[in-house]
């Protein structure tokens, strides 16, 4: 219940709807306590009447009419009325030598003395409240006024909220800035300065970024070609080899910045497990990885993902898992719903998530291999297990 009201909204929504209770019980209350002064106000005047009726029948022996029309009180004379009030009293038990109810929405007064009987209408009635209903709706129309003014003022905060959702699915190119002079402005244009301070900076940075791997790009592209000049043709292989690794790698680079800046759409399609991990192999780039890696398909599947995005997973698993492997040798077993990437060599020193933080420092750390992995599988929407069993590590995408 106590969550329902958690909101802001929420909370000035309860806080003006208990106002507005508040205000009708209180409007309610003193409607009824006015019918109550006045019902015991016309009680005592009506005991007035019946006293001096009496005193006055004492004096001069008859019935002062004017009096009575002067109080605004009839003397009820149709006989075939008081009989069918005379018994109206009797039913009820009221038949008294004074009595005050109700009959046919009259109010009746029995007066029975040892002097005369009469049976009188007091036609008094209790003013309607104008002036009160005017003030309370007043005051009810200012408070639903004043609600939805504060409302109002609460929904540039809504906008803010989804820009900052926006913003934090990655799209920089947001304005949030406020002409206002409230506190919703002030945080508004605070914010839109840290956009502008966060965008500034990714721009500076990715700039950065393209210019060293451009520049990278022009010598490897020489060195390319005075490798091809090399009389030796094994030594001319080796280095075309080593220039299209470094080459590989840039473009590899280039596809983490824009991953880690969020500047990436994916390119979903569905492909064969076996046929993601074979293109993963042909990234390791080495000679006869038949010897390497060993593949051990107990049942195939399809998987929808970003081609290029998730060899660069398996590849980079497969780097890992044979720079740390005893044997340098890695198995790879595809069956179901999973993969899992298995060496031999010693168990990871710290639990998995340690080693998903860029640069992780620790001896022996996967540098920036499983943090990679980590970011690609996450906008997949898949996970990286971990377990250590019979001297093998053995890492499962699923």
């Amino acid at each position: 219940m106590f969550n329902h009201f958690s909101s802001l909204r929420s909370k000035i929504k309860l806080v003006f709807s208990i106002t507005l209770l508040l205000l009708a019980i209180l409007f309610i209350g003193s409607i009824k306590y006015d019918y109550a002064k006045y019902d015991e106000l016309n009680e005592a005047r009506e005991r007035a009447i019946s006293h001096y009726l009496y005193h006055y029948y004492l004096k001069t022996g008859k019935i002062d009419e004017a009096y009575l029309e002067s109080q605004n009180v009839s003397l009820i004379k149709d006989k075939a009325k008081v009989i069918q009030i005379e018994r109206y009293f009797k039913e009820k038990g009221k038949y008294k030598k004074y009595a005050v109810d109700t009959f046919r929405l009259q109010r009746i007064i029995l007066i029975n003395n040892d002097r005369f009987k009469l049976f009188l209408e007091n036609k008094n009635r209790p003013k309607y409240p104008l002036k009160r209903i005017a003030v309370f709706t007043i005051v009810f129309l200012l408070i639903i006024l004043l609600y939805f003014w504060v409302i109002r003022s609460l929904r540039p905060l809504s906008e803010l909220k989804n820009k900052i959702k926006t913003f934090s699915e990655g799209n920089l190119n947001i304005q949030c800035a406020s002409d206002k002079h409230d506190e919703i402005a002030e945080v508004a244009n605070e914010f839109d300065h840290a956009v502008n301070m966060i965008r500034e900076l990714l721009q500076s940075r990715q700039l950065f970024l393209r210019a060293i791997m451009h520049e990278l790009k022009t010598p490897i592209a020489k060195g390319r070609l005075m490798s091809e000049m090399l009389p030796d043709e094994k030594s001319k292989q080796r280095m075309h080899s080593i220039f299209e690794r470094l080459n590989l790698l840039i473009d590899e680079f280039a596809k983490i910045e824009k991953i880690t800046s969020k500047n990436f759409k994916l390119k979903l399609k569905p492909y064969k497990m076996s046929d993601l991990v074979e293109a993963s192999i042909d990234l390791l780039m080495v000679e006869n990885p038949g010897r390497l890696v060993s593949i051990e398909i107990k049942k195939d599947y399809i998987v929808k993902s970003d081609f290029e995005l998730f060899t660069l997973v398996v590849k980079n698993l497969l780097d890992n898992a044979l720079k740390y492997s005893t044997d340098k040798h890695v198995i790879v077993v595809i069956d179901s719903d999973h993969l899992d990437i298995i060496n031999k060599g010693e168990a990871l020193k710290e639990p998995l998530e340690e080693y998903f933080k860029p640069f992780h420092t620790s001896k022996g750390g996967l540098g920036l291999g499983l943090y990679i992995v980590k970011s690609i599988l996450d906008i997949h929407k898949m996970t990286l297990a971990y377990r250590y069993e019979e001297g093998k590590n053995i890492f499962t995408v699923r």
